[in-house]
């Protein structure tokens, strides 16, 4: 079964046919760092992720970009608040998106582009839609023309261009040829960034950023453009305005993944409901978040609640104990070449992740069959299959990920330890002297050591919350 992806613009589910046989473009809408991330950012990292490492496993490599928004009117006016340097806020808030990123296994783009590192390349973008009589200046800045492109505008939101409200992004709405016009670049204002074009001093405009820096990277037409549904209009619709209307092909494929409430409620700093990285880490590890975050179907609405959470870190942790317990008693296997063919058919089918999920735990349950028959030759094919699953979906217990803690690691210390006063244990036991014994488990158990008892010998984890 091919790969087939949902996309907005033409609203269908299409087969997905790259471009160039074997190769991926795919620039997906990043951060506008103005403060931390939320639940909501971690989750739109943690669905690329995943369509990253899928498309890679069906045999493409890749080419991912994902954009940083170092300055736009919500950053300046956080500086401006905080009395602090513009650059310093996107700075500061863009190092936490990506240790959120890493923390939560998602891998490095191929590139990382920031708006202000490519205005050579929007002006130049200007300058072919003005040619084209598709923008112009006013009052200092320079505005795309929206009925110079009335046939196409609002087709991938599904919009008349008559049922358009005014943009109303600019404090030069009166110098517009239409309300509804948009701001390619914005003229320089005491206080703020600014830059040299041949049209006057100021700082680009939302939309123009994504379109100079997609092309740049990826080429005048590349395969998939993502972001969340909030962005479909009037960042996206923008987006393919300016590119087509300058000759660009642009993105074929449009992906849109759902937005994220908290208990109901959309996430606001006025309601106080902003679920941020660490209050998450307080109730789950970065793997069980991971889990969290990728189970729901990528176009669904997610709503957050600490049950939910609880239920993720449940599941994830079912597969991590098989794989813990299969290796324990068949050593060291390593994920196999390939996945089943029911999470094939799964991950094929727009990404259902949920469906890919059932076939996983599936697997899952009769590798613990095979582990309780003895039967080692089925576990080890279980295992391989459970390994190969979950590294598509960067959930792989035994991945380099998850299981290293840095330089200064103390579990090899702790697992000495530990494995001394089990031996001390057993010893005891097997003098029939079970008073010791007892002691030497509720010790461990005091300091957070989970002992458990298995046919091949005790076992220990660190006591979780």
């Amino acid at each position: 079964m091919s790969l087939r992806l949902y996309d907005t613009g033409s609203r269908s589910v299409r087969t997905f046919e790259p471009l160039e046989e074997g190769r991926v473009g795919m620039y997906v809408c990043g951060a506008t760092p103005q403060a931390s991330p939320h639940i909501g950012h971690l989750r739109s990292g943690v669905i690329y992720d995943v369509l990253l490492r899928w498309l890679r496993a069906s045999g493409y490599e890749v080419t991912f970009a994902r954009n940083v928004t170092d300055v736009d009117d919500k950053i300046i006016a956080v500086a401006a608040e905080r009395g602090v340097p513009w650059f310093a806020v996107a700075e500061g808030n863009q190092r936490v998106f990506t240790q959120g990123y890493d923390l939560l296994g998602c891998l490095p783009p191929t590139i990382e582009p920031r708006a202000t590192g490519h205005v050579p390349e929007m002006i130049v973008l200007i300058r072919r839609l003005i040619e084209k009589g598709h923008a112009y200046t006013a009052a200092g800045d320079v505005y795309f023309d929206v009925k110079s492109w009335a046939d196409h505008y609002g087709e991938l939101s599904n919009q008349r261009l008559e049922n358009m409200r005014p943009t109303g992004d600019t404090p030069n709405e009166d110098a517009k040829r239409d309300p509804r016009d948009f701001a390619l670049w914005k003229g320089a204002k005491p206080g703020e960034p600014s830059w040299e074009t041949p049209w006057g001093d100021g700082r680009p405009g939302w939309h123009l950023e994504c379109s100079a820096m997609a092309t740049k990277y990826l080429g005048a037409a590349f395969d998939i453009h993502g972001g969340g549904v909030d962005l479909i209009f009037p960042h996206h619709e923008n987006e393919i305005a300016q590119s087509r209307a300058a000759g660009d092909g642009f993105a074929r494929y449009w992906l849109h993944n759902g937005l994220l409430t908290v208990d109901g409620e959309k996430m606001s700093k006025s309601v106080g409901n902003v679920v941020l990285l660490p209050d998450l880490l307080g109730k789950a590890r970065p793997a069980e978040i991971r889990y969290y975050l990728a189970s729901a179907h990528y176009r669904s609405l997610m709503d957050y609640t600490d049950a939910a959470l609880a239920e993720a870190v449940s599941a994830y942790q079912r597969i991590e104990g098989f794989v813990t317990r299969a290796s324990e008693v068949v050593g060291a296997v390593e994920p196999a070449d390939a996945v089943p063919e029911a999470f094939a058919a799964a991950m094929n089918d727009d990404l259902g992740v949920p469906q890919a999920l059932a076939t996983l735990h599936e697997t899952v349950r009769e590798g613990n069959s095979a582990l309780a028959a003895g039967d080692e030759d089925a576990v080890r094919g279980h295992l391989a299959s459970v390994r190969a699953m979950a590294g598509v979906l960067g959930l792989d217990p035994l991945s380099e990920q998850w299981t290293q803690s840095g330089g200064d690691d103390l579990r090899p210390v702790v697992d000495a330890l530990v494995a001394v006063a089990l031996e001390q244990r057993q010893a005891a036991r097997a003098r029939k002297d079970y008073a010791s014994a007892d002691a030497i488990r509720d010790g461990l158990t005091a300091a957070g050591i989970v002992v458990e008892d298995t046919p091949h010998g005790a076992r220990w984890e660190l006591k979780r919350d």
